[in-house]
């Protein structure tokens, strides 16, 4: 249907593969980046539910460095998938291409 180029199809791979690995990098990050106080919610009606969380230590130093190392290179990535010069070449029917192009590795059997 679409004939992407072989460097935004990359680009695109990249930046799936590093969203994946920052979402995956940041789940065991503290709640909070800066330390924070924990807190506990009101008991909700009809259950023993009690929201809340633990003091947050915040980010060490290593680790602000990574999120944002991973934040510049999604920044990066994401502008060059955004800003490609492919998308002037259509006419019509850039949305439904680019919504192609973010599953154009699953029909190429690349593993993400």
């Amino acid at each position: 249907m679409y004939d992407f180029p072989e460097d935004l199809r990359d680009a695109q791979l990249a930046l799936h593969r590093t969203r994946a690995a920052y979402e995956q990098y940041a789940a065991g990050l503290p709640w909070s980046a800066e330390p924070m106080p924990g807190w506990e919610g009101e008991k909700q009606p009809y259950t023993s539910f009690r929201s809340g969380k633990a003091d947050s230590p915040g980010y060490t130093a290593e680790q602000a460095a990574d999120v944002a190392r991973y934040q510049a290179e999604l920044l990066r990535l994401s502008t060059q998938v955004a800003t490609h010069a492919y998308w002037a070449t259509l006419d019509q029917g850039v949305v439904d291409a680019r919504m192609v192009l973010k599953r154009a590795h699953e029909t190429a059997g690349e593993a993400v």
